[in-house]
């Protein structure tokens, strides 16, 4: 990848932004090779014990691509911070995630990530859903790639779907690494000379004194997705028991939760029916 030279006005990006790898690695994409305005949101969640840690991280991006890459002062915007806790409950984000959770697990934060982009009127924010991703392998038959106004190849859900429980959660959203996997966005970062930016990034949810903890979900779909070294070493051989021996449990247990669930609402439903008769 090579930079053009000098900033160029283009339409402004919203990114969603964690300090995490993969946005981490499009971020460094929009400020040095696109060379366009960056939005960064992120979003608080009171029950992430990773939040101080990542908000520490991208603190420290921010003052290397400062003093690295001059230009990007006036690129990058100053990160835009939001509680999870204060966004309002959208019971259709939410019915849609039960819809598409029958079929395929995925995280809760698909709920407020659609309410918040609803609530500010956004809907072209770009997230960091990549090849192994859950929601790659959930949304891979739906999506459809077009051009960005601000001169590169995206790709989002196609309109086609809309009605969809896929579409309203994901219908806000733009998915540019949805073709390449962790360890591409390593080999380009590296052709980059990005890797010890890259290096600065943050994980793991449940930190362990300061260091990823090897059995949360980031933590295990690090591992899983090729990037196992960025796991310390005695972590990871917990990681691999953890791995064998509970993890195959988890999603079966889930689904038996929520069916168990859907059950009892049935039920609760019917008795109130046969009430009211």
């Amino acid at each position: 990848m090579e930079a053009t030279s000098g900033p160029v006005r283009t339409p402004r990006v919203n990114l969603l932004w964690t300090g995490g790898w993969d946005s981490t690695f499009r971020l460094l994409q929009l400020l040095l090779v696109h060379r366009v305005e960056v939005a960064p949101y992120y979003l608080k969640d009171p029950t992430r014990a990773s939040t101080d840690i990542e908000l520490k991280t991208m603190a420290g991006i921010i003052g290397v691509l400062h003093a690295r890459y001059p230009h990007t002062r006036e690129l990058l915007q100053p990160l835009h911070v939001a509680e999870v806790s204060k966004l309002p409950t959208d019971p259709e984000f939410a019915t849609a995630l039960a819809e598409v959770r029958r079929r395929n697990y995925i995280g809760s934060q698909y709920v407020w990530l659609p309410a918040f982009c609803r609530q500010h009127g956004i809907n072209d924010m770009e997230i960091g859903v990549h090849v192994d991703d859950r929601v790659q392998s959930v949304l891979r038959t739906m999506v459809t790639e077009f051009d960005h106004p601000a001169g590169f190849r995206s790709v989002r859900v196609d309109p086609k779907h809309a009605g969809t429980p896929e579409y309203r959660l994901f219908g806000s959203f733009s998915f540019p690494l949805f073709l390449i996997d962790k360890v591409e966005i390593s080999r380009q970062a590296n052709g980059s000379d990005w890797g010890d930016i890259m290096e600065m990034t943050w994980f793991c949810h449940t930190p362990v004194r300061g260091k990823p903890c090897g059995t949360c979900g980031p933590c295990v779909y690090t591992i899983q997705e090729g990037l196992a070294r960025r796991v310390p070493m005695s972590r990871r051989a917990l990681s691999f028991f953890y791995r064998r021996l509970l993890l195959p449990f988890k999603d079966p247990l889930r689904h038996a939760r929520a069916s168990l669930r859907r059950h009892l609402s049935g039920r609760r439903e019917a008795a109130t029916g046969t009430g009211h008769s």
